[in-house]
């Protein structure tokens, strides 16, 4: 059986892009060794992996839009990537 895939891609860096199953968490998939994103906690805590996506994606909780408010206020394309879920392809740069 083949399930829905959609490709997470890295512009402006060496990094080849990923095709994941989609609903996948980034946070379960990305590694230093396949990207640029770092990742701390992995809870939406810390901020580490506070990255920019172009694509479309679902919008971010209650609380991860709290930390969002302060680490990157205004700006609607800031997400942190251990709280994504991929539902379509997306590109995605540090901030």
């Amino acid at each position: 059986m083949s399930y829905p895939r959609c490709v997470v891609s890295f512009p402006g860096t060496n990094y080849a892009p990923l095709t994941l199953e989609k609903n996948e968490n980034l946070s379960e998939h990305l590694t230093v060794q396949n990207s640029p994103v770092l990742f701390g906690c992995r809870t939406g805590v810390c901020g580490t992996c506070l990255v920019v996506v172009e694509g479309d994606i679902p919008p971010p909780s209650k609380e991860e839009k709290e930390v969002l408010e302060i680490l990157a206020p205004g700006d609607i394309r800031a997400r942190l990537a251990c709280q994504l879920n991929l539902t379509n392809d997306i590109a995605i740069a540090l901030l």
